[in-house]
Protein backbone atom coordinates (compact mmCIF):
# COMPACT_ATOMS: atom_id res chain seq x y z
CA UNK A 1 0.00 0.00 0.00
CA UNK A 2 1.42 3.43 -0.82
CA UNK A 3 2.77 5.69 1.98
CA UNK A 4 0.86 9.12 1.15
CA UNK A 5 1.42 12.73 2.97
CA UNK A 6 -1.35 14.94 2.60
CA UNK A 7 -0.63 18.60 3.47
CA UNK A 8 -3.58 20.79 4.12
CA UNK A 9 -7.29 19.82 5.30
CA UNK A 10 -9.02 22.60 3.98
CA UNK A 11 -12.74 21.84 2.11
CA UNK A 12 -10.85 19.76 -0.89
CA UNK A 13 -8.40 18.25 1.20
CA UNK A 14 -10.68 16.84 3.42
CA UNK A 15 -12.51 15.36 0.70
CA UNK A 16 -9.64 14.02 -0.47
CA UNK A 17 -8.64 12.39 2.98
CA UNK A 18 -11.99 10.55 2.85
CA UNK A 19 -11.72 8.98 -0.67
CA UNK A 20 -7.93 8.40 -0.47
CA UNK A 21 -7.55 6.81 3.18
CA UNK A 22 -9.32 3.39 2.11
CA UNK A 23 -7.00 3.26 -0.30
CA UNK A 24 -3.85 4.70 0.88
CA UNK A 25 -1.80 4.54 3.87
CA UNK A 26 -2.52 7.48 4.63
CA UNK A 27 -1.30 10.65 6.89
CA UNK A 28 -2.15 14.36 6.67
CA UNK A 29 -1.09 17.57 8.40
CA UNK A 30 -2.48 20.61 9.04
CA UNK A 31 -1.39 22.84 11.63
CA UNK A 32 -5.08 24.40 11.86
CA UNK A 33 -6.27 21.31 12.21
CA UNK A 34 -5.42 18.92 15.10
CA UNK A 35 -7.93 15.72 14.18
CA UNK A 36 -9.75 14.27 11.55
CA UNK A 37 -11.82 11.01 11.99
CA UNK A 38 -10.06 8.08 9.93
CA UNK A 39 -6.91 9.73 9.30
CA UNK A 40 -3.61 10.22 11.04
CA UNK A 41 -3.05 14.10 11.67
CA UNK A 42 0.84 13.88 11.73
CA UNK A 43 3.60 17.01 12.07
CA UNK A 44 4.91 18.70 8.89
CA UNK A 45 8.29 16.83 8.60
CA UNK A 46 6.34 13.22 9.30
CA UNK A 47 4.11 14.33 6.22
CA UNK A 48 6.37 15.15 3.77
CA UNK A 49 9.09 12.85 4.06
CA UNK A 50 6.35 10.19 2.95
CA UNK A 51 7.39 8.69 -0.86
CA UNK A 52 4.16 10.54 -2.34
CA UNK A 53 3.40 14.16 -0.88
CA UNK A 54 -0.26 15.80 -2.17
CA UNK A 55 0.05 19.81 -1.27
CA UNK A 56 -3.65 20.64 -1.24
CA UNK A 57 -3.29 24.50 0.04
CA UNK A 58 -4.41 27.39 -2.59
CA UNK A 59 -2.39 28.28 -5.27
CA UNK A 60 -1.20 31.58 -3.18
CA UNK A 61 0.40 28.92 -0.56
CA UNK A 62 2.19 26.67 -2.85
CA UNK A 63 5.97 28.60 -2.96
CA UNK A 64 6.01 28.97 0.79
CA UNK A 65 4.85 25.40 1.67
CA UNK A 66 7.20 24.08 -1.02
CA UNK A 67 9.81 25.67 0.90
CA UNK A 68 8.81 24.14 4.21
CA UNK A 69 8.80 20.61 2.90
CA UNK A 70 11.75 20.74 0.92
CA UNK A 71 14.31 19.87 3.66
CA UNK A 72 11.89 16.79 4.54
CA UNK A 73 10.91 15.51 1.00
CA UNK A 74 12.48 12.07 -0.05
CA UNK A 75 15.13 11.32 -2.67
CA UNK A 76 13.07 10.96 -5.84
CA UNK A 77 9.86 12.04 -4.21
CA UNK A 78 6.34 12.33 -6.17
CA UNK A 79 4.80 15.73 -4.79
CA UNK A 80 1.34 16.24 -6.45
CA UNK A 81 -0.20 19.85 -6.07
CA UNK A 82 -4.27 20.41 -6.44
CA UNK A 83 -4.67 23.70 -7.88
CA UNK A 84 -6.90 24.94 -10.42
CA UNK A 85 -4.20 26.28 -12.39
CA UNK A 86 -1.38 24.84 -13.68
CA UNK A 87 1.49 27.32 -14.80
CA UNK A 88 2.38 29.24 -11.66
CA UNK A 89 2.02 26.03 -8.89
CA UNK A 90 4.47 23.53 -11.34
CA UNK A 91 6.65 26.93 -11.61
CA UNK A 92 7.09 27.41 -8.18
CA UNK A 93 7.40 23.44 -7.11
CA UNK A 94 10.52 23.21 -9.33
CA UNK A 95 12.05 26.30 -8.18
CA UNK A 96 12.02 25.34 -4.40
CA UNK A 97 11.78 21.69 -4.29
CA UNK A 98 14.94 19.51 -4.00
CA UNK A 99 16.67 18.22 -7.67
CA UNK A 100 15.37 14.93 -8.55
CA UNK A 101 11.75 15.60 -6.98
CA UNK A 102 9.26 13.96 -9.39
CA UNK A 103 6.78 17.05 -10.05
CA UNK A 104 2.99 15.91 -11.24
CA UNK A 105 0.70 18.72 -11.44
CA UNK A 106 -3.05 17.78 -11.22
CA UNK A 107 -6.53 19.41 -11.08
CA UNK A 108 -9.41 17.89 -9.79
CA UNK A 109 -12.21 19.12 -11.97
CA UNK A 110 -14.32 18.61 -9.02
CA UNK A 111 -15.34 19.76 -4.97
CA UNK A 112 -16.93 18.84 -2.29
CA UNK A 113 -20.42 20.21 -3.60
CA UNK A 114 -20.05 18.34 -6.93
CA UNK A 115 -18.79 15.36 -5.55
CA UNK A 116 -21.24 15.08 -3.03
CA UNK A 117 -22.47 12.00 -4.31
CA UNK A 118 -19.13 10.37 -5.19
CA UNK A 119 -15.69 10.48 -7.58
CA UNK A 120 -17.29 8.26 -9.77
CA UNK A 121 -17.67 9.49 -13.62
CA UNK A 122 -15.70 12.94 -12.03
CA UNK A 123 -12.72 14.37 -14.53
CA UNK A 124 -9.20 15.05 -13.24
CA UNK A 125 -6.26 16.77 -15.27
CA UNK A 126 -2.64 15.45 -14.44
CA UNK A 127 0.11 17.85 -15.90
CA UNK A 128 3.27 15.84 -15.31
CA UNK A 129 7.01 17.63 -15.71
CA UNK A 130 9.02 16.25 -18.71
CA UNK A 131 10.08 13.18 -17.78
CA UNK A 132 7.77 11.55 -14.74
CA UNK A 133 5.34 9.23 -16.03
CA UNK A 134 2.01 9.63 -14.98
CA UNK A 135 1.11 6.01 -15.38
CA UNK A 136 0.28 4.58 -12.23
CA UNK A 137 -1.17 7.11 -10.60
CA UNK A 138 -2.97 7.56 -13.57
CA UNK A 139 -4.11 3.81 -13.15
CA UNK A 140 -4.88 4.06 -9.36
CA UNK A 141 -7.19 7.14 -9.91
CA UNK A 142 -9.34 5.33 -12.95
CA UNK A 143 -9.13 1.86 -11.50
CA UNK A 144 -9.60 2.35 -7.93
CA UNK A 145 -11.75 6.15 -7.35
CA UNK A 146 -13.47 5.62 -10.78
CA UNK A 147 -12.16 9.07 -11.84
CA UNK A 148 -11.80 10.09 -15.63
CA UNK A 149 -8.18 10.74 -16.02
CA UNK A 150 -6.92 13.24 -18.85
CA UNK A 151 -3.28 14.18 -19.38
CA UNK A 152 -2.35 17.45 -20.14
CA UNK A 153 0.66 19.70 -20.73
CA UNK A 154 0.53 23.22 -18.17
CA UNK A 155 0.04 25.34 -20.81
CA UNK A 156 -2.88 23.51 -22.81
CA UNK A 157 -4.12 22.98 -19.44
CA UNK A 158 -4.28 26.69 -18.21
CA UNK A 159 -5.29 27.56 -21.74
CA UNK A 160 -8.62 25.48 -21.38
CA UNK A 161 -9.65 26.05 -18.34
CA UNK A 162 -9.94 30.30 -18.58
CA UNK A 163 -12.89 29.02 -20.48
CA UNK A 164 -13.75 25.66 -18.89
CA UNK A 165 -13.43 27.09 -15.91
CA UNK A 166 -12.63 30.46 -15.69
CA UNK A 167 -15.24 32.09 -17.71
CA UNK A 168 -17.77 29.76 -16.09
CA UNK A 169 -17.63 30.67 -12.76
CA UNK A 170 -17.33 34.24 -13.53
CA UNK A 171 -20.51 34.05 -15.16
CA UNK A 172 -21.80 32.00 -12.09
CA UNK A 173 -20.83 34.61 -10.16
CA UNK A 174 -22.21 37.34 -11.33
CA UNK A 175 -25.83 35.50 -11.21
CA UNK A 176 -25.15 34.60 -7.43
CA UNK A 177 -24.15 38.16 -6.83
CA UNK A 178 -27.97 39.45 -8.36
CA UNK A 179 -29.27 37.51 -5.44
CA UNK A 180 -32.10 36.43 -7.76
CA UNK A 181 -35.73 35.57 -5.94
CA UNK A 182 -37.01 31.94 -6.07
CA UNK A 183 -39.04 31.74 -8.98
CA UNK A 184 -42.75 30.03 -8.93
CA UNK A 185 -41.94 28.65 -12.47
CA UNK A 186 -39.04 28.37 -14.43
CA UNK A 187 -37.56 27.48 -17.84
CA UNK A 188 -35.24 24.21 -18.68
CA UNK A 189 -32.71 27.21 -19.56
CA UNK A 190 -32.94 28.35 -16.46
CA UNK A 191 -32.90 25.84 -14.32
CA UNK A 192 -29.12 24.71 -15.82
CA UNK A 193 -28.03 27.98 -15.24
CA UNK A 194 -29.23 27.91 -11.97
CA UNK A 195 -27.82 24.66 -11.15
CA UNK A 196 -24.03 26.03 -12.48
CA UNK A 197 -24.46 28.61 -10.11
CA UNK A 198 -25.35 26.80 -7.40
CA UNK A 199 -22.47 24.76 -8.09
CA UNK A 200 -20.40 27.64 -6.99
CA UNK A 201 -21.88 29.37 -4.64
CA UNK A 202 -20.17 27.49 -1.83
CA UNK A 203 -16.44 27.93 -3.14
CA UNK A 204 -14.14 30.46 -1.16
CA UNK A 205 -13.56 33.91 -2.77
CA UNK A 206 -9.74 32.55 -2.18
CA UNK A 207 -10.49 30.09 -5.21
CA UNK A 208 -12.30 32.31 -7.33
CA UNK A 209 -9.44 34.52 -7.15
CA UNK A 210 -7.14 31.81 -8.12
CA UNK A 211 -9.13 30.96 -10.74
CA UNK A 212 -9.56 34.03 -12.34
CA UNK A 213 -5.97 35.82 -11.00
CA UNK A 214 -3.48 33.00 -11.12
CA UNK A 215 -4.70 31.86 -14.90
CA UNK A 216 -2.43 33.48 -17.36
CA UNK A 217 -5.12 33.50 -19.61
CA UNK A 218 -8.44 33.96 -17.73
CA UNK A 219 -8.01 37.76 -17.38
CA UNK A 220 -7.77 38.01 -21.53
CA UNK A 221 -11.03 36.24 -22.30
CA UNK A 222 -12.47 38.07 -19.50
CA UNK A 223 -12.17 41.44 -21.00
CA UNK A 224 -13.68 39.66 -23.52
CA UNK A 225 -16.34 38.76 -22.16
CA UNK A 226 -17.19 42.15 -20.47
CA UNK A 227 -17.11 44.24 -23.77
CA UNK A 228 -19.24 41.40 -25.16
CA UNK A 229 -21.42 42.03 -22.68
CA UNK A 230 -21.30 46.07 -22.95
CA UNK A 231 -21.97 45.97 -26.64
CA UNK A 232 -25.35 43.72 -26.26
CA UNK A 233 -26.31 45.94 -23.81
CA UNK A 234 -25.65 48.49 -25.83
CA UNK A 235 -27.42 47.20 -28.95
CA UNK A 236 -30.39 46.72 -26.10
CA UNK A 237 -30.86 50.27 -25.79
Amino acid sequence: MAQVGLIGLGAFGRLAATHLSPHLDLVAHDPAVAAMDGVACVPLVEAASRPVVILAVPVQLIAELCQQVAPFLSPGALVLDVASVKLKPMAAMRAHLPAGTRILGTHPLFGPQSAADGLGGQSIVLCPEPGVDPACVAGFLRDDLRLDVHISDADTHDRTMASVQALTHLVSKVITDLDLPAAPYTTRSYDLLKQAADLVAGDSDELFRAIERHNPYAGELRGRFFEAARALDARLE
